[in-house]
Protein backbone atom coordinates (compact mmCIF):
# COMPACT_ATOMS: atom_id res chain seq x y z
CA UNK A 1 0.00 0.00 0.00
CA UNK A 2 1.71 3.44 -0.82
CA UNK A 3 0.16 6.70 1.00
CA UNK A 4 -1.54 8.85 -1.68
CA UNK A 5 1.01 12.28 -1.96
CA UNK A 6 2.12 14.99 -3.80
CA UNK A 7 4.90 12.57 -5.25
CA UNK A 8 2.32 10.95 -7.52
CA UNK A 9 3.99 8.18 -8.87
CA UNK A 10 2.61 5.92 -11.54
CA UNK A 11 0.72 2.78 -10.39
CA UNK A 12 2.96 -0.16 -9.85
CA UNK A 13 0.70 -2.14 -12.18
CA UNK A 14 1.83 0.10 -14.86
CA UNK A 15 5.86 -0.64 -14.10
CA UNK A 16 7.31 -3.57 -15.86
CA UNK A 17 10.70 -2.56 -15.26
CA UNK A 18 12.51 -0.83 -12.33
CA UNK A 19 16.60 -0.02 -12.15
CA UNK A 20 18.03 0.37 -8.84
CA UNK A 21 21.53 2.52 -8.96
CA UNK A 22 23.30 2.84 -5.75
CA UNK A 23 26.84 3.56 -4.78
CA UNK A 24 27.82 0.54 -2.23
CA UNK A 25 26.70 -2.91 -1.91
CA UNK A 26 24.17 -2.76 0.91
CA UNK A 27 22.85 0.88 0.54
CA UNK A 28 19.28 -0.01 -1.46
CA UNK A 29 18.62 -2.76 1.63
CA UNK A 30 18.82 0.53 3.84
CA UNK A 31 17.16 2.45 2.22
CA UNK A 32 14.75 0.69 -0.11
CA UNK A 33 14.82 -3.00 0.23
CA UNK A 34 11.34 -3.02 1.92
CA UNK A 35 9.83 -1.05 -1.44
CA UNK A 36 11.91 -3.42 -4.07
CA UNK A 37 10.19 -6.14 -2.55
CA UNK A 38 6.85 -4.91 -2.78
CA UNK A 39 7.53 -4.32 -6.36
CA UNK A 40 8.89 -8.16 -7.21
CA UNK A 41 5.62 -9.18 -5.02
CA UNK A 42 3.79 -7.90 -8.10
CA UNK A 43 5.76 -9.47 -10.46
CA UNK A 44 7.92 -5.97 -11.30
CA UNK A 45 11.64 -6.94 -12.39
CA UNK A 46 13.71 -5.46 -10.71
CA UNK A 47 17.43 -4.34 -11.88
CA UNK A 48 20.32 -3.36 -9.29
CA UNK A 49 23.56 -1.08 -10.40
CA UNK A 50 26.12 -1.29 -7.49
CA UNK A 51 28.72 1.67 -8.83
CA UNK A 52 31.61 0.60 -6.57
CA UNK A 53 32.58 -2.71 -4.64
CA UNK A 54 32.53 -0.84 -1.21
CA UNK A 55 36.69 -1.49 -0.83
CA UNK A 56 36.72 0.70 2.03
CA UNK A 57 33.61 -1.02 4.14
CA UNK A 58 34.26 -3.27 6.85
CA UNK A 59 35.45 -3.45 10.71
CA UNK A 60 38.03 -6.28 9.65
CA UNK A 61 41.60 -4.74 10.18
CA UNK A 62 43.28 -8.01 9.92
CA UNK A 63 41.70 -9.32 6.43
CA UNK A 64 43.09 -9.18 2.91
CA UNK A 65 41.75 -6.02 1.64
CA UNK A 66 42.03 -7.77 -1.66
CA UNK A 67 39.68 -9.89 -0.61
CA UNK A 68 36.37 -7.29 0.24
CA UNK A 69 35.28 -6.77 -3.48
CA UNK A 70 34.25 -10.56 -4.27
CA UNK A 71 32.72 -10.80 -0.15
CA UNK A 72 31.10 -7.79 -1.01
CA UNK A 73 29.56 -8.68 -4.44
CA UNK A 74 28.44 -11.68 -3.02
CA UNK A 75 27.33 -10.32 -0.07
CA UNK A 76 24.57 -8.06 -1.86
CA UNK A 77 23.80 -10.95 -4.18
CA UNK A 78 22.18 -12.78 -1.10
CA UNK A 79 20.83 -10.08 0.04
CA UNK A 80 19.27 -9.17 -3.45
CA UNK A 81 17.71 -12.78 -3.73
CA UNK A 82 15.39 -11.69 0.02
CA UNK A 83 13.69 -9.42 -2.00
CA UNK A 84 12.75 -11.41 -5.28
CA UNK A 85 15.90 -9.17 -7.34
CA UNK A 86 18.07 -11.34 -9.59
CA UNK A 87 19.58 -9.22 -12.03
CA UNK A 88 22.33 -7.07 -10.54
CA UNK A 89 24.88 -4.83 -12.53
CA UNK A 90 28.39 -4.33 -11.00
CA UNK A 91 30.17 -1.44 -12.37
CA UNK A 92 33.23 -2.01 -10.18
CA UNK A 93 34.22 1.84 -9.16
CA UNK A 94 36.65 2.43 -6.37
CA UNK A 95 34.65 3.13 -2.75
CA UNK A 96 35.75 6.43 -1.58
CA UNK A 97 36.17 8.15 -5.13
CA UNK A 98 33.17 7.59 -6.96
CA UNK A 99 33.02 11.61 -9.04
CA UNK A 100 29.71 11.94 -11.54
CA UNK A 101 32.31 12.03 -14.30
CA UNK A 102 31.20 11.89 -18.08
CA UNK A 103 32.60 7.97 -17.92
CA UNK A 104 29.79 7.17 -14.98
CA UNK A 105 27.04 8.70 -16.97
CA UNK A 106 28.18 7.13 -19.81
CA UNK A 107 27.74 3.47 -18.09
CA UNK A 108 24.63 4.65 -16.00
CA UNK A 109 23.02 5.97 -19.63
CA UNK A 110 24.04 2.74 -21.26
CA UNK A 111 22.47 0.78 -18.39
CA UNK A 112 19.36 2.61 -18.55
CA UNK A 113 18.79 2.06 -22.54
CA UNK A 114 19.66 -1.50 -22.35
CA UNK A 115 17.38 -2.68 -19.19
CA UNK A 116 14.73 0.31 -20.36
CA UNK A 117 13.00 0.84 -16.67
CA UNK A 118 9.98 2.70 -16.42
CA UNK A 119 11.11 3.90 -12.89
CA UNK A 120 14.53 4.52 -11.97
CA UNK A 121 15.46 4.36 -7.94
CA UNK A 122 18.79 6.31 -6.46
CA UNK A 123 20.10 7.75 -3.77
CA UNK A 124 19.67 11.69 -3.07
CA UNK A 125 22.38 13.94 -4.96
CA UNK A 126 21.50 16.54 -2.15
CA UNK A 127 23.19 16.51 1.17
CA UNK A 128 21.22 16.15 4.08
CA UNK A 129 22.76 17.90 6.83
CA UNK A 130 20.64 17.05 9.55
CA UNK A 131 21.31 13.38 8.76
CA UNK A 132 24.87 13.98 7.50
CA UNK A 133 25.52 10.11 7.66
CA UNK A 134 23.41 8.94 4.38
CA UNK A 135 24.96 11.73 2.69
CA UNK A 136 28.44 10.29 2.09
CA UNK A 137 29.88 11.60 -0.99
CA UNK A 138 29.89 8.74 -3.03
CA UNK A 139 26.12 8.51 -2.34
CA UNK A 140 26.19 12.36 -3.43
CA UNK A 141 27.95 11.63 -6.88
CA UNK A 142 26.37 8.56 -7.61
CA UNK A 143 22.73 9.98 -7.73
CA UNK A 144 23.87 13.23 -9.10
CA UNK A 145 25.58 10.58 -12.32
CA UNK A 146 22.09 9.04 -11.98
CA UNK A 147 20.24 11.90 -12.57
CA UNK A 148 22.26 13.57 -15.01
CA UNK A 149 21.89 9.81 -17.26
CA UNK A 150 17.57 9.95 -16.29
CA UNK A 151 17.63 13.43 -18.05
CA UNK A 152 18.81 14.21 -20.37
CA UNK A 153 20.87 11.83 -21.46
CA UNK A 154 19.12 8.53 -21.69
CA UNK A 155 16.82 9.46 -23.75
CA UNK A 156 18.66 11.93 -26.04
CA UNK A 157 19.49 10.14 -29.08
CA UNK A 158 22.33 12.51 -29.85
CA UNK A 159 23.93 12.14 -26.48
CA UNK A 160 26.87 9.57 -25.90
CA UNK A 161 25.71 8.26 -29.71
CA UNK A 162 28.32 6.37 -30.13
CA UNK A 163 26.64 3.84 -27.49
CA UNK A 164 24.60 1.43 -29.62
CA UNK A 165 21.28 0.75 -27.44
CA UNK A 166 18.57 2.92 -28.63
CA UNK A 167 17.50 6.51 -26.28
CA UNK A 168 15.26 5.85 -23.67
CA UNK A 169 12.80 7.69 -21.53
CA UNK A 170 12.47 6.80 -17.92
CA UNK A 171 9.31 9.05 -16.82
CA UNK A 172 9.82 8.68 -13.00
CA UNK A 173 12.87 8.98 -10.91
CA UNK A 174 12.23 8.01 -7.34
CA UNK A 175 15.28 8.95 -4.40
CA UNK A 176 16.18 7.79 -1.33
CA UNK A 177 17.59 9.62 1.64
CA UNK A 178 16.61 12.85 0.37
CA UNK A 179 15.86 15.87 2.48
CA UNK A 180 12.29 16.66 0.86
CA UNK A 181 10.21 13.58 0.95
CA UNK A 182 6.56 13.53 -0.73
CA UNK A 183 6.07 9.50 -0.64
CA UNK A 184 5.73 6.91 1.85
CA UNK A 185 5.98 3.10 0.83
CA UNK A 186 3.76 0.78 3.58
CA UNK A 187 6.10 -2.10 3.66
CA UNK A 188 4.82 -4.10 6.66
CA UNK A 189 4.11 -7.30 4.78
CA UNK A 190 7.65 -6.92 3.40
CA UNK A 191 9.69 -5.43 6.78
CA UNK A 192 11.14 -9.05 7.41
CA UNK A 193 12.84 -9.66 3.72
CA UNK A 194 14.19 -5.92 4.32
CA UNK A 195 15.70 -6.97 6.95
CA UNK A 196 17.15 -10.35 6.04
CA UNK A 197 18.86 -8.40 3.44
CA UNK A 198 20.48 -6.01 5.28
CA UNK A 199 21.72 -8.71 7.61
CA UNK A 200 23.45 -10.67 4.06
CA UNK A 201 26.33 -7.89 4.58
CA UNK A 202 27.18 -10.00 7.41
CA UNK A 203 31.31 -8.11 7.04
CA UNK A 204 29.43 -4.85 7.74
CA UNK A 205 28.10 -5.56 10.91
CA UNK A 206 29.30 -6.26 14.66
CA UNK A 207 26.31 -6.38 16.13
CA UNK A 208 23.06 -7.45 13.93
CA UNK A 209 20.24 -7.64 16.70
CA UNK A 210 20.91 -4.50 17.16
CA UNK A 211 21.09 -3.23 13.89
CA UNK A 212 17.52 -5.12 13.13
CA UNK A 213 15.84 -3.30 15.99
CA UNK A 214 17.34 -0.27 14.81
CA UNK A 215 15.59 -0.56 11.67
CA UNK A 216 12.53 -1.55 12.79
CA UNK A 217 11.98 1.13 14.82
CA UNK A 218 13.28 3.50 12.45
CA UNK A 219 10.72 1.84 9.83
CA UNK A 220 7.98 2.70 11.79
CA UNK A 221 8.41 6.15 12.61
CA UNK A 222 9.03 6.35 8.90
CA UNK A 223 5.31 4.95 8.44
CA UNK A 224 4.26 7.78 11.74
CA UNK A 225 5.35 10.91 9.31
CA UNK A 226 3.24 8.97 6.14
CA UNK A 227 0.25 9.07 8.02
CA UNK A 228 0.05 5.01 8.25
CA UNK A 229 -1.75 3.33 10.82
CA UNK A 230 -0.29 2.44 13.80
CA UNK A 231 2.21 -0.78 14.03
CA UNK A 232 3.10 -0.37 10.22
CA UNK A 233 6.38 0.19 8.67
CA UNK A 234 7.82 2.60 5.64
CA UNK A 235 10.29 3.82 3.59
CA UNK A 236 10.29 7.25 2.57
CA UNK A 237 11.17 8.84 -0.91
CA UNK A 238 11.12 11.52 -3.11
CA UNK A 239 9.47 10.80 -6.59
CA UNK A 240 9.72 12.99 -9.20
CA UNK A 241 7.45 12.51 -12.37
CA UNK A 242 8.65 13.88 -15.93
CA UNK A 243 5.55 14.37 -18.21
Amino acid sequence: MSVPSEGNPRPDAEIERVLVVVAHPDDIDFGGAGTVATWTKTGIEVHYCIVTDGQAGGFEPDRDRAEIPAVRRAEQTTAAEHVGVHDLHFLGYVDGLVEPSPELVRDLTRLIRQVRPQRLLTQSPERWWSRLHVSHPDHLATAEATVRAFYPAAGNPYAYDDLTEEAWDVGELWMMEHPERNHWVDITDTIDQKIAALLSHTSQHRDPEALAAQMRTFAQQNARDGGLPPNHFAEPFTVIRLG
